[in-house]
């Protein structure tokens, strides 16, 4: 027998709006759930059917290919969804029937709760320099944190004492109570949901298993990293509770603007000074780079703005995958002030320019440049 079509399954119209067939689903849910019908196949198949087709008409796009082509259309996405886009998914739907979320059979009988918990994250912000991004280097760092406590070892307890298990949950952490056909759980207020109570803590800790001290440590940072690289250290977060692991350490890189370089990703940027008379009649110029001094020839006629490009002379790639480039920008500089000698050959040159721009040739040349 073939399958029934999922509207008649919810029994709404094909037009239906979301908010009709989510309150369809819900009274069917309601009425076939198998906690209220108990070794009830026929209403176990109903409450399936159900599922199926919610899942189905929950999801805008599996709706519209189910318009389209009918059970064919969704055959291979079919079944229970449990977070259908659009207005929630069926744990959503039955979370909000019946008050929690643990609804397919885990009210019944409980269930001891692991005391143990992993410890916190810590995050720790560490400014670099740009030559220190470049080389890599060993960063000092001290991290306060919680770590477990080695008078009671984590324990809690005083010593000579342990934990005793918890006389209202029996150590499940829950208690259980029946509202109707369901079990719904709750967080023991007794033990705070540790299953476990303290009746003499340890004088260190107070009880927490934890105290807060302050960690020194040694962090490798390879070079390349940048403004925003995250390292994981793992394990040096804060000690877990109750035997837990340890959570984590992550060192967020910050590089620190530099004075001469400017960088975009693994590549460098500087702007480099040149006088007049090295742009007219070009020069060899020695550039500062991020590790050494490299020459650099400057072609005659060279003019501001003119970028040079150093290979292999940026930043390293993160992973030791290559280096990038170093770009130098030629800024022509005019001096401010001038001595008698130098005054009096720059009007001689003044002079000599005056009269090539008779020339026609020269002078189409530069309305051409200006426009």
């Amino acid at each position: 027998m073939g399958k029934r079509d999922y509207y008649d399954v919810l029994g709404v119209s094909r037009t239906a709006k979301d908010q009709e067939i989510k309150s369809a689903y819900r009274r069917l849910a309601m009425r076939y759930h198998p906690d209220k019908n108990p070794n009830d196949a026929a209403a176990e198949e109903k409450f399936k059917e159900a599922a199926e087709a919610y899942s189905v008409l929950a999801d805008q796009e599996q709706r519209r290919r189910y318009d389209r082509f009918g059970h064919a259309g969704v055959s291979s996405g079919a079944g229970p969804s449990w977070g259908a886009p659009g207005f929630g998914g069926i744990e959503d739907i039955l979370g909000d029937l019946f008050g929690f979320s643990d609804v397919f059979g885990g009210g019944r009988g409980g269930t001891r709760r692991s005391s143990a918990q992993r410890g916190a994250d810590l995050r720790y912000d560490l400014e670099i320099t740009l030559e220190e991004a470049a080389d890599g280097m060993t960063a000092q760092l001290r991290i306060p944190r919680l770590e477990s406590c080695e008078t009671c070892k984590g324990s809690g307890a005083s010593a000579g004492t342990e934990p005793e298990t918890c006389n209202t949950c029996g150590g499940a952490g829950q208690m259980r109570y029946q509202q109707g056909f369901f079990s719904v759980a709750r967080t023991c207020h007794a033990c705070r949901g540790v299953g476990r109570i303290i009746k003499n803590p340890c004088v260190d800790c107070k009880g927490a298993g934890r105290v807060e001290r302050e960690k020194q440590m040694e962090v490798k940072i390879p070079g390349g990293v940048e403004t925003g690289s995250r390292l994981r250290v793992q394990g040096e977060g804060e000690s877990g509770s109750g035997g837990g692991p340890a959570g984590d350490l992550y060192v967020v890189i910050h590089v620190a603007e530099h004075e001469r370089f400017e960088r975009q990703g693994s590549n460098l940027y500087v702007a480099v000074p040149i006088t007049f008379a090295q742009a007219a009649l070009g020069a060899d110029i020695t550039v500062q780079t991020l590790d050494d001094e490299e020459k650099l020839k400057i072609p005659v006629g060279t003019q501001t703005g003119t970028v040079f490009r150093l290979k292999g002379k940026g930043m390293p790639a993160l992973g030791g995958r290559g280096r990038g480039d170093l770009f130098v920008s030629a800024t022509v500089i005019t001096p401010t002030s001038l001595t008698r000698e130098q005054r009096k050959l720059l009007e001689q040159l003044a002079t000599v320019e005056s009269k090539d721009l008779e020339d026609r040739g020269l002078v189409d040349k530069v309305r051409d440049i200006f426009g």
